[in-house]
């Protein structure tokens, strides 16, 4: 069935041709798929992929900025002023719930698939990727109180490498001391990006840490969810359904210890008919916008990996404030503006590191005997005897 081919004739082909019959497991498997085309091939798949993940990314970046803005709006005292963002986010999720739930009823082949989690299941792989998801968010707010913005994020740059940590831990990203550099280079850029004189709290910056920990491990939960094809979590759509109940109760516990629940009723934002329905507008429409941006959210870690998708937030981040100096006019430091540069260093290693892998270098041997295992079983003939 397999003729033998040395070294010498692979590389003056380029690559292994791609097989005429049907190989749908190879096809779908972009490890496997790299190691049977060409190198003109990779590179071309490669832009192509890093076209449409970029629309992805510049979409959940439009999405978070406008929330962004929006929750600045909302919950600043000299603005609408409503003081309970874990309330908010929990009224969210239920948003967001009621929403996937209406694209499953409507477009059932494209959000509703075939299978979906046993109890044992839900309880064992979403419940605990919607509390870790809770306890983020809570955790995160209730650190701000103690801390300034800017030491918030001094210290949330810890997320990265969290974020690795765990990618490697779960086996999302193969091990790779290149990749360790790269992100310890962007978060220090990070930390210097935001650095100023400020006070240490301790308690804050403990909390902070442990909600960059709690970051790390929802990611890594949340990518291992997306590839569960036998629980029907493969579909960004269908997670969210699945998820958003959990995290809605989540949040509304965390809401109560932190922001006080009960309270969200007894103040002025719902004291009469019209200042309810006015309320609820300002709380619901966001919504829309919030499970828009969750959504491209998950096909980005499905598409790429949460690791990707975390360097794409701080890229999100380094944009906003090189905006607000030409915009706004905000100051940067010497030291602020080294970070800058040292953070956009990072990111185009990271980027020219994803390349190199996916396009110039041959997978290892290991893959290489997976690819004949599947020719083997499909009785793929990919190196015909000639006659």
């Amino acid at each position: 069935m397999f003729r033998s081919t040395d070294e010498n004739e692979l590389g003056s082909q380029g690559g292994l041709p791609l097989p005429e019959s049907d190989n749908s497991e190879i096809l779908h498997d972009p490890q496997l798929l790299n190691w049977v085309t060409t190198v003109a091939e990779r590179k071309r798949r490669w832009w192509r992929e890093a076209f449409i993940n970029g629309l992805f990314i510049a979409s959940w970046f439009s999405l978070a900025t406008i929330l962004s803005l929006y929750n600045k709006w909302m919950f600043s005292p000299d603005k609408f002023g409503f003081p309970f963002p874990i309330f908010v986010t929990s009224v969210h999720m239920v948003v967001q719930f009621v929403l996937a739930g209406l694209l499953r009823t409507l477009f059932p082949k494209l959000f509703r698939p075939p299978r979906g989690p046993s109890i044992h299941d839900y309880s064992k792989n979403a419940i605990p990727c919607a509390i870790t998801t809770g306890a983020d968010i809570g955790i995160s707010n209730l650190s701000l109180k103690l801390v300034t913005l800017s030491f918030y994020t001094m210290c949330k740059s810890s997320s990265l490498i969290f974020v690795l940590m765990f990618a490697f831990l779960f086996r999302l990203e193969r091990f790779s001391w290149r990749l360790v550099a790269v992100i310890l280079t962007i978060t220090g850029g990070v930390v210097l990006m935001v650095a100023s004189e400020t006070q240490l709290v301790v308690a804050g910056m403990l909390l902070v840490i442990l909600a960059s920990a709690l970051g790390g491990l929802r990611w890594a939960l949340t990518q291992i969810l997306l590839n569960k094809k036998e629980m029907g979590m493969d579909n960004p759509v269908a997670t969210i359904f699945w998820l958003a109940p959990s995290m809605a109760i989540t949040l509304a516990v965390m809401s109560m210890i932190i922001e006080g629940f009960h309270d969200v009723f007894r103040t002025r934002f719902f004291d009469g008919m019209m200042a309810i329905m006015r309320t609820l507008v300002f709380i619901l429409f966001p919504g829309v916008f919030a499970f828009a941006m969750v959504m491209t959210e998950y096909y980005i870690i499905q598409r790429v990996g949460m690791v990707p998708m975390s360097i794409a937030g701080i890229f999100k981040e380094v944009t906003t404030i090189t905006l607000s100096t030409w915009v706004f006019g905000d100051d940067l430091t010497p030291l602020n503006m080294i970070g800058v540069g040292i953070t956009i260093f990072g990111i185009s290693l990271f980027t020219y590191d994803k390349y190199t892998k996916s396009v110039l270098m041959p997978l290892p041997k290991d893959d290489e005997l997976e690819v004949l295992h599947h020719l083997e079983e499909s009785e793929v003939d990919m190196f015909p005897i000639e006659d």
